[in-house]
């Protein structure tokens, strides 16, 4: 496991930094700071920007990295909150969520969904009532199965962030990889091959938008996000033909998501290979308890994930974790952006 603990000269420096950040910048998703999170994450110390560089660069096997030891203000974030649509805890947990930013600023954009969580880019990941049995990252109950995020899309992310605000029943995060050289390589030309469908997950459901923006958004926006749930609609009904494994052949990028890809009962080679490299990643699944604080990056080409399950309190004391999204290359969903900056695909 790639771990870097913060050593008390960093902290200091980090708080210093993400105080005048936030002095200028009330919210963290405001456009002018992410147009220069970039920059401003230059003024991290050396040791987090090399050790992010190397991740970024040399793609390790184990697919994630954790960065620990930044202190969480437990009485100013205040309580889990009940639903991510209230937003209550722009301000109170600002200092955590550009830390955030500014270390996912150095592996890529960030970069959000109009059908996912009202297309904020920070997203929060905890129980909500009613969710307790749903393939969702605001389940509880039963168990999120692994996953490469955003299988489904071809502008799926590149990272995934997810940073440990709370997490007092030490729920675990499952992370795994597949090892192709385990692989035969019947099954591994299988997979390199366009046989395989990847629904959407039930994230980018409309159901889960919220009453919120139902009533807030403008009139302009209706038509746009009215399409972009349309899209998914299409996506759902008539998946595109594609294959798991792409990139190098002794080392390739993954999509993967079998809870919602179909079962390729007239393709009986392909559901073997696909069932093939199932096993491989079930062997590989580690638990991975994130501490209050923790900061893990994952690599969504290289590795899955998923969450084991757990009885939610819903007390203000559940597991709560902030979660982004960052990809290489924003430049490959311009067509699905509304300008060049943009960080919404609609």
């Amino acid at each position: 496991m790639l771990r870097m603990e913060l050593s008390d000269g960093e902290i200091e420096s980090i708080r210093l930094l993400v105080r005048d950040v936030a002095a200028e910048y009330q919210n963290a998703e405001n456009m002018d700071f992410l147009d220069n999170a970039y920059l401003y994450a230059h003024e991290l110390p050396r040791r987090v920007r090399s050790f992010l560089n190397d991740f970024r660069l040399k793609e390790p096997s184990s697919g994630f990295c954790i960065i620990s030891g930044y202190p969480v203000n437990i009485s100013a974030i205040g309580a889990t909150p009940t639903h991510w649509k209230w937003r209550a805890d722009v301000r109170k947990s600002l200092h955590e969520q550009i830390l955030m930013v500014l270390c996912g600023s150095l592996l890529g954009d960030l970069l959000g969904w109009a059908t996912q969580q009202d297309g904020y880019l920070i997203h929060d990941v905890l129980p909500i009532k009613g969710n307790e049995n749903e393939q969702i990252g605001t389940g509880s109950e039963q168990t999120l199965l692994w996953h490469t995020e955003d299988a489904f899309h071809p502008y799926r992310a590149d990272y995934i962030g997810l940073f440990c605000l709370r997490n007092p029943d030490r729920v675990a995060t499952t992370i795994g990889t597949v090892d192709v050289g385990k692989l035969e390589a019947s099954h591994l030309d299988i997979l390199f091959q366009p046989r395989f469908t990847i629904q959407p997950d039930h994230s980018h459901n409309e159901k889960n938008e919220s009453d919120l923006r139902k009533l807030e958004r403008p009139d302009s926006d209706h038509a746009l996000i009215d399409a972009a749930y349309e899209k998914i609609k299409m996506m759902s009904a008539n998946p595109p033909k594609i294959s798991v494994l792409f990139g190098s052949r002794d080392d390739p990028y993954l999509r993967v998501d079998p809870y919602f890809m179909d079962p390729l009962d007239d393709d009986p080679e392909a559901k073997q290979a696909l069932e093939a490299l199932v096993k491989l990643i079930d062997v590989s699944l580690i638990d991975l308890v994130l501490q209050q604080g923790d900061f893990c990056l994952i690599d969504n080409y290289k590795a899955v994930h998923g969450r084991k399950p757990f009885k939610a309190r819903y007390d203000g004391n559940d597991r709560w974790i902030k979660r982004i999204s960052m990809t290489r290359d924003l430049r490959k969903s311009r067509q699905s952006r509304a300008s060049s900056a943009a960080r919404v695909i609609t």
